[in-house]
C-alpha cells in the first residue's frame, strides 16, 4: 500500500493524521512528573540509498525490497514492546517503515501514527537526487567539511536542530497531557531523585522494563544524527558506560534503533526535561544475516 505525504490515511487498525497542534489544559499542576521512553528508528533502505543518491525532502521514494525486509526485521525485534505513541515523518519511506513495524507488533497495532513534517529529512537543496559524492565535491570546493556544508537551497544543521527542538516541545506537552495526570506532585515537592541507570542486556526491552509510557519515532538519517547530537551535547544526556563518542555521532544505518529515557517536569515556563538517559545508539542487531534470511 502506498503511503502519501499529505492527507489522512489509515491501514488496518491504525490511523495516520497530521500534527497540526494541540490544545493543552491550563489547570495542569506545575509539578507534574513523568518518565517515558523514546525509541528512534531510521527508515528502511530505498533504491536511492542503495545507489548512494541524496533524497532529502524533495524526493519522496518508497522502500526497496531490502528496505521492506529491514523494516520487518525491526518490527520483529520490537514486537513485544508496547508503544503508547507513534510519530513519523510524512515522507513515504518513513511512513512505510512505521506501518511495517507496527504491523509486526503484538501490542501496538492499533496505536495512532501521527505524521509530523518536523521529522522530515534534512533538505539538501540543489544536491537532492545527485550522488553523495557530488555533495562532497561541492563541500570541498567551498572549503568545508561535507557534514557542515549546506548546498544552495538546503537546510543548515542549525535549522534542522531548530525543527527537532520544536518537535521536542510539542512532544513534551503531549506526553504530559496524555500520560502525566496520574503522577502529579505538590508544588512543595523538592523534585525527583536521579533515575537509576538502566540495565542494558542487549535485549529489545533494554531500559523500558519499568517504563509504561513509550514513544516511537520513525525518521531519517541526517535528521537523527542532528537530533542525537542535540540530546547529548546541548541537553547533556547521560550516556551508557563504555559508549564511545565515535559511535554516538556515527551515521545511523537503515532501521538503526536508538533509545532514550526522558524525565519531564512541568514548570511555570512549560515542560522541561530534568534528566535524559541514553540506553543505546544505532543498534542494528535485527539486521544480522541469520535474521534477515528468515524474513
Amino acid at each position: 500500500m502506498r503511503a502519501h505525504a499529505r492527507g489522512v490515511r489509515s491501514r488496518q487498525g491504525v490511523g495516520i493524521r497530521h500534527n497540526t497542534g494541540h490544545t493543552f489544559h491550563p489547570f495542569l499542576q506545575i509539578c507534574i512528573m513523568l518518565s517515558f521512553a523514546l525509541t528512534i528508528v531510521r527508515h528502511g533502505e530505498t533504491q536511492y540509498n542503495r545507489d548512494k543518491l541524496l533524497q532529502g525532502q524533495g524526493i519522496d521514494t518508497l522502500l526497496s525490497d531490502t528496505g521492506h525486509q529491514q523494516a520487518a526485521a525491526a518490527g520483529q525485534y520490537l514486537r513485544d514492546l508496547h508503544f503508547t505513541n507513534v510519530f513519523v515523518s510524512n515522507l513515504q519511506r518513513a511512513v512505510q517503515t512505521a506501518e511495517i513495524i507496527l504491523g509486526n507488533n503484538l501490542h501496538s497495532s492499533a496505536t495512532e501514527m501521527i505524521s509530523d513534517p518536523l521529522l522530515r529529512e534534512r533538505g539538501f537543496g540543489v544536491a537532492e537526487g545527485r550522488p553523495k559524492e557530488h555533495l562532497k565535491n561541492m563541500a570541498n570546493a567551498a572549503g568545508q567539511a561535507c557534514r557542515d556544508y549546506t548546498p544552495p537551497g538546503g537546510e543548515t544543521l542549525e535549522q534542522v536542530k531548530t525543527r527537532f527542538k520544536k518537535f521536542l516541545r510539542s512532544l513534551y506537552q503531549r506526553m504530559l497531557e496524555v500520560h502525566g495526570s496520574g503522577d502529579q506532585r505538590s508544588a512543595s515537592t523538592s523534585g525527583p531523585s536521579e533515575p537509576e541507570q538502566p540495565v542494558i542486556a542487549g535485549l529489545a526491552n533494554d531500559g523500558v522494563q519499568s517504563v509504561p509510557v513509550h514513544a516511537l519515532i520513525v525518521s531519517h538519517g541526517a535528521f537523527i544524527r542532528v537530533s542525537v547530537r542535540h540530546l547529548v551535547e546541548d541537553l547533556q544526556c547521560r550516556l551508557p558506560a563504555g559508549l564511545k563518542m565515535s559511535q554516538v555521532f556515527s551515521p545511523c544505518p537503515n532501521t538503526g534503533i536508538s533509545r532514550f529515557i526522558i524525565t519531564l517536569r512541568r514548570e511555570e515556563s512549560g515542560p522541561r526535561a530534568s534528566h535524559i538517559q541514553c540506553v543505546f545508539i544505532n543498534r542494528k542487531d535485527h539486521l544480522d544475516d541469520s535474521v534477515m534470511r528468515c524474513i
